[in-house]
């Protein structure tokens, strides 16, 4: 499934919406997982990209020595904003950067880092190749991506209401984009056209996604991801009809109280 330009786009309400409720329902246990895989390495300098509104990067923050450098850096300049605005427990620097073009010398970095940002490069051997650019011999490049939809029961919940009520045209960014590249042998193909030589290590790690309500979830994926524009796309004034239809279903299959579904992801570990 192609991706189209507003697949990438995190501006408006979403770096707020996101990070208010998009990270704790989804992101907050893998962003302890990465984090806790660099520390291992004891890192000199890492670069974060696709860093969104900073999940991992305050992880980095906490968890590294304050003698680590860390840079973090998004396409969207709105998503680097909020991060810089929420603040980290000690100094990071913030830029806007392309991950096919990143602003980097080469062999910078002893580790590049990626949080759920891989599905949204248009040319992912390109970001890889730059990823590896960047990288100093024997450096990792670390990043995760999501496992099918049907392995993550919020996103899939919501994803089959909004395709109950759009039937001619249902909003699919959720399945297309986040859910869409999780397949083990063509990240490793990517990795290597990338340059990287040597196979990556792929491991699938499970977790629980927890909110206070369905509606607090529904908002989080309707109103603070990028399923937003699909779903204004088809209609300016639907988005609040879409996100209660989208909170019914949710409440139909966890119940009407706190939601707890699972999510699973894929972490790659690939060495320069």
């Amino acid at each position: 499934m192609a991706q189209s330009d507003g697949d990438r786009i995190f501006a408006g309400s979403i770096p707020l919406l996101y990070d208010q409720y998009m990270v704790p329902l989804i992101f907050e246990p893998y962003a302890a997982d990465l984090a806790s895989r660099i520390a291992l390495r004891q890192p000199s300098f890492v670069l974060e990209i696709a860093a969104g509104t900073g999940a991992v990067t305050r992880r980095l923050a906490s968890e590294l020595p304050s003698t680590t450098a860390i840079v973090a850096t998004d396409l969207n300049q709105a998503m680097i904003d909020h991060a810089a605005a929420v603040g980290t427990s000690r100094t990071v620097e913030w830029r806007q950067a392309d991950a096919s073009q990143l602003p980097f010398s080469d062999e910078s970095f002893d580790v590049v880092v990626c949080q759920f940002g891989a599905m949204f490069f248009p040319d992912k051997p390109r970001a890889f190749s730059e990823a590896r650019r960047v990288l100093r011999p024997g450096g990792t490049f670390i990043f995760n991506v999501w496992d099918t939809i049907e392995h993550n029961e919020i996103a899939e919940t919501v994803t089959l209401a909004l395709e109950k009520m759009f039937p001619e045209d249902p909003p699919r960014f959720m399945a297309r984009v986040p859910h869409g590249y999780c397949d083990g042998g063509l990240i490793a193909r990517h990795l290597a056209e990338g340059g990287f030589a040597r196979r990556p290590v792929i491991s699938t790690l499970a977790a629980r996604s927890r909110a206070p309500s369905s509606s607090i979830a529904a908002v989080a994926y309707c109103q603070g991801t990028p399923l937003r524009s699909e779903i204004e796309a088809r209609g300016p004034a639907r988005l609040l009809e879409a996100t209660d239809v989208a909170a019914a279903a949710i409440r139909d299959r966890f119940g009407s109280g706190a939601v707890d579904g699972k999510i699973q992801a894929k972490i790659v570990v690939a060495e320069r």
